[in-house]
Order: structure tokens, then sequence, then C-alpha cells
């Protein structure tokens, strides 16, 4: 095989620590973006927080008096030497040039290396780099400003052990302990069994072979209704009927809550059909009667272990906040989301330039990371502002008047707008929320797709959720409008929709089909 050599030509994006810091912090979310702030201040000794007129804090305030006394001496000195030198040269007949490279000369060496002022975002880093964010939560310190409900609830790691709790303080021997434990592992977040108590009885005796051992439906189905009374009450209920008898039972006992109880456990798919003139033939009651019980049912609660088990809240932080004001759409920044972060100057006025020192070395490069984020944090800003203000600007109409008249759009209009790629407007707008007088919304609400009208226009598809929540809330309950009911309407007004595309949208806001819906009087 013979060797040779070849020359090719080509383009090649090399990406740097730098840029790729930039893309993370780009498609960061507010809360995610505030744990790595926090975790750069606390690695990086070169970084820290500003105040709002500019003055960088200070732990000593007489150090850093005396720190800024010496760097104005430093400064006059400085200033002193290039008098001296100037004055040197010119009594050469030296001619400007001369002075002028000196002046540069001495200039420079008071300053570390210099960082370029714009940071270049570029379309082509999403063609060829793909990362994803890391998840983390930020937790606040504060405890004075939460909520009662989180310190409340912060102790109860499972139902299992709020269960397990109240069954210690109660009469049972062992073998009903066992069998006490046994049903409350198998109960769910939302307090109903998860195995049958048959399954539930053979799993307690696999491990014996005597029979008189061995333990009995009737000993489980004792120490079941005991559980089933702990607080809340109708945890570990076998289904909804169950569950809500239980919560009756703890009422006092009067004609209603008969009824009601006769209802959940005997009627409880004609209550859900809203069969009400069944229900009041087979009750033998009269209309006000049932539906007194059914409020007292809509009272209960179906699920007692969510009061108890939680889903971790997820806070809304708005990136920007629209505002009318004098009859003009403002955006701007949500202040609390963009810190204003410095170089320490103190730790940077130790930076000595022909310093080859390990310690020098790390305060160099704890300088240059620190310059570069500050950098890659104001573009990300800079380039969050530039998309909500685009979007702000195609759907103004919404803003004024609402879902029904958001406009089409998608992320490539926005992209040749702002002359980006349309995967950088992707990650611009993926956990990021805006602030407007109509509520918060995700960046990616203002982007829907669209169908076409009669008269050769555009309609967006969250328009026309919006005009399908309208048909279906003021419809007659008593005979709800069908899917082509609906297709049909909006295609009277112009807009071209098939029914199996209202059926689309519809599902899509967990709106049940018209025969769910029908209501019977």
């Amino acid at each position: 095989m013979k060797q040779s050599l070849q020359v090719k030509m080509g383009q090649q994006l090399a990406m740097t620590p730098q840029l790729q810091q930039a893309i993370k912090l780009l498609q960061l979310s507010t809360l995610e973006l505030q744990t790595e702030i926090q975790s750069a201040l606390e690695n990086n000794p070169m970084l820290e927080m500003t105040d709002d007129e500019g003055a960088e804090p200070r732990e000593n305030d007489a150090a850093n008096e005396s720190q800024a006394e010496n760097t104005e001496r430093k400064r006059n000195e400085e200033k002193l030497k290039k008098e001296e030198i100037k004055e040197e040269v010119s009594a050469s007949s030296a001619d400007d040039t001369i002075v002028e490279e000196h002046f540069e000369a001495a200039t420079m060496a008071e300053q570390p290396d210099a960082i370029p002022d714009e940071l270049p975002v570029d379309s082509a880093w999403e063609d060829v780099y793909e990362t994803s964010s890391p998840i983390s939560q930020s937790s606040g310190s504060d405890g004075e400003n939460r909520d009662f409900t989180e310190f409340h609830n912060s102790g109860i790691s499972s139902i299992q052990d709020h269960l397990n709790d109240q069954i210690q303080f109660a009469p049972l021997s062992d073998r009903d302990q066992i069998i006490a434990e046994t049903l409350i592992d198998a109960v769910d977040d939302n307090g109903y069994l998860i195995d049958d108590v048959d399954t539930l009885l053979a799993g307690l005796n696999r491990d014996f072979t005597d029979p008189e051992d061995m333990f009995e439906m009737s000993e489980l189905e004792t120490v079941l209704h005991m559980v089933q009374h702990l607080d809340p009450p109708g945890c570990a209920a076998r289904n909804a009927s169950e569950c809500m008898a239980i919560q009756l039972a703890q009422l006092p006992q009067t004609e209603l809550t008969d009824t009601a109880t006769r209802i959940v456990i005997d009627h409880l798919d004609l209550l859900a059909a809203h069969d009400f003139s069944r229900m009041r033939r087979l009750l033998k009651i009269n209309d006000e009667h049932l539906q007194e019980a059914i409020a007292l049912i809509r009272s209960l609660n179906p699920r007692p272990g969510r009061q108890l088990v939680q889903d971790h809240d997820q806070y809304i932080v708005p990136d920007v906040f629209v505002q009318k004001v004098k009859g003009v759409w403002r955006v701007e920044l949500n202040p609390d989301i963009a810190p204003k972060l410095g170089i320490n100057a103190l730790y940077a006025g130790m930076v000595k330039r022909a310093d080859k020192s390990d310690d020098n070395n790390f305060l160099r490069n704890h300088l240059q990371e620190a310059r570069w984020f500050i950098k890659s944090l104001q573009s990300r800003n800079e380039t969050l502002l530039r998309v909500a203000t685009a979007i702000v600007e195609r759907q103004r109409n919404f803003l004024e008047y609402g879902e029904e008249a958001m406009k089409p759009l998608v992320l490539r209009d926005i992209a040749e707008q702002l002359s980006l790629h349309e995967s950088t407007i992707s990650r611009v707008t993926t956990q990021k929320y805006i602030h407007t007088p109509r509520g918060i919304f995700e960046f990616k609400y203002f982007f829907s797709s669209h169908v076409s009208t009669a008269n050769g226009g555009e309609c967006s598809a969250t328009a026309i959720r919006a005009m399908i929540q309208r048909f279906i809330d003021a419809e007659d309950r008593t005979k709800p409008l069908s899917d082509s009911k609906i297709a049909s309407t909006l295609v009277a007004d112009g807009i071209q929709v098939a029914r199996r595309t209202v059926a689309k949208y519809r599902e899509s806001m967990g709106i049940a089909p018209s025969n769910e819906r029908k209501r019977l009087n």
C-alpha cells in the first residue's frame, strides 16, 4: 500500500469550555440557573455579588479602605512614571509614535489578559454540540417565609409512617401487629390497598406449615377495620365506595347520611353518570333530599392519602415580566433571576502578570473563568430578552383579547427574525416563563400549529382550543355538543377543521366526550 500526503480544507467548530458554558447557561431554567450561580460563587473566589449601586461588598471595611488607599497610591506612582517616560522620550527628540508605544506598554502592564467583548453566540453551536442540563433543586434557608403546610408535612416521609405511628399506641397483640403492618405496607399514596385481602392473607401464611399457626380471614378483616378508621379515615379501603362509606360512618347518623351511604355503596355508577331521575326512583326520595345527599358525598375525600403525601410543588419563577405602560407593551427581565455579579478587586489585584507560581496560576485561571461566566450570563439574559420581545410583538393580540386571538407561530419564525438557529430558540423557550396580565405562561405556550381558514388565512391551534372550550362551556348539559357538531360550527365560522381534529384537541384539554358530559334531570 503506497503512502502519500494529502492536504484537505475544511471547517470545524472547536467547542471550547467557554462556549460549552454559554450553551449550558442558555438552556437552564430559573431554579437551575440560581443553583449554578450559587455553585460558581462558592467555587470561584474571584466572583462576588454586587449591590444595586455597583459597589462591591467587602467583609472587612478597614482592610478594604487600606486596599483602596494602596491602589490609589499605585495609580499615582504609575502616572508619575508615565510622565517621566514622556519627558525622557521628548527630550531625546523621539517622535510621537514612540511616545504612544511607551504609554501603551505602561498601560498594558497594569492589566491582566483581555477578554473579547462579544461572545460568539453562533447558530452553528447547536448543530455540533448536544448536552443535557443537570436537574437540580434549590432550597431556601429562611424558614420564616415558608408555608405552614411545608413544616406540617415535612416530618411525614410516607403514608405508611403516618399510619404506623398510630398503631403503635393501639392495644394490638403481636399477631394483630404483624397483620396491621402488612396491611399498611400495601397502602398506596391515594390511601387504597394495592393487593386484595386474599393475596395479603396468603403472604402472611407463606412461612407457616402448622394450620393452627396460620392467620385467618376473620383476624385480617378485624385489623383491617381498625386500620381503616385511623387518621385519615378511609385509608386501606379497597375501593372508592368503601372509602367514602367509612367516612360517612364517622359522621352523626341521620336520614341524610343514610341516603348518602346507600348511594356510595349501591348507586355510585348512577351518580357518576348523573342519572338523577333513576336514583330518585330507586331511593324513593325527592329531588331536594337527593341534592343534599350528593352535596354531602362531594364533601368527602375519595383519596385520603393525598392529604398526607403531597407531591412536590413546582414553584414557577417568571423570567420575564410583560406589562402595558401608556398603551405600549413593555418587556423586562425579572431582576431576581439576573443577579449582578462582579470581579473581586481584592483578589484580582493579587494576580501578577509575570509570576508563574502555582498560587498565581490559580488566581489567573479563576479570574479568567469568572470573566467568562459573567459574559455567558449576560449573553443568556440578552438572548432571553430578545426572544421574549419578539414573542410579545407577534402575540400582541393575545395580550389584548385573549386565547382566541392567538396567532400561529413556530420556532422558525422567531429564529429567522432574530437570525438565530431554531434549536437555540428551543433552548431559550424551554422551562422559561413569562408573566403577563393574563397569567404566567411558558414561552412554548405561544408557539402552536395552525389550520387554514376559508379566506386563505391561518388560525392557531391554541385559538381553536379556546373556541372549543367556549362552545362546551355554553352547551346545554342535557344535549351536549358532539365533536361533529363542534367541527361544523367551526367550519361555519370559516375555520377548516375536521371532526377528528376537534376530538384530538378536546382530549388534549381533558374534556370528556359528549356521552359522558350528558346530565339527566
